[in-house]
């Protein structure tokens, strides 16, 4: 089994280097609409998402916003690019970030990351965006699941997630960061309840 598996890793190591085409970040500045850039290769993003989701990514904004207060050296961004290397561009739905200087994009690793899952996005959401924020040291990876109103909090520990709980009502505390802070599941997943 081990063998199949080496075997069709090579030939997608293959295929990309010879068949699929490899873009940089210079390329990414240049296109229109909403993308990611995964190791060279483009990712279109989901068509513009349901109201549902827009309105969870705008509570959890706000949210966090009133929690942190009057830190200078923290943000709070929305759909902002983070630019890993010249093929690594992502787009989290809601990044903490301390201390970035960079104005144009994202150039510091993000203190959290929410994303809000949609069933477009799930499949890289849960994987291949779970496998870069551990490998790239974001603290807390947050997964928001806006049909089942519950939340997934993961904790980085020497570039390994470990998951926290699930939280529906609870109030989390974010610790071990810069600007430490809380957040009320209940306040967010109550507007959505019937």
């Amino acid at each position: 089994m081990l063998d199949i598996i080496k075997k069709k890793v090579k030939f997608m190591e293959v295929l990309k280097c010879d068949y699929l085409p490899n873009y940089t970040y210079e390329d990414y500045k240049h296109w229109e609409g909403d993308w990611e850039l995964i190791d060279g290769t483009a990712y279109a993003m989901a068509p513009a998402p349901m109201k549902k989701h827009q309105m969870l990514v705008g509570y959890i904004f706000s949210e966090i916003i009133s929690s942190i207060g009057e830190c200078r050296e923290c943000e709070v961004l929305i759909d902002s690019d983070w630019k890993l290397n010249s093929e690594n561009v992502l787009k989290p739905d809601v990044a903490v970030v301390c201390n970035d200087k960079n104005r144009k994009y994202i150039s510091k690793t993000p203190e959290v990351i929410f994303e809000v899952i949609s069933p477009s996005t799930a499949r890289k959401d849960e994987g291949l965006k779970y496998s870069i924020y551990a490998s790239e040291g974001v603290k807390y990876y947050v997964l928001v699941y806006p049909n089942d109103l519950i939340a997934k909090v993961y904790k980085n520990y020497d570039f390994e997630y470990k998951k926290v709980a699930e939280f529906d009502t609870e109030t989390v505390q974010f610790t071990d960061i810069k600007c430490e802070f809380s957040f009320d599941f209940a306040a967010i997943f109550a507007r959505f309840r019937d």
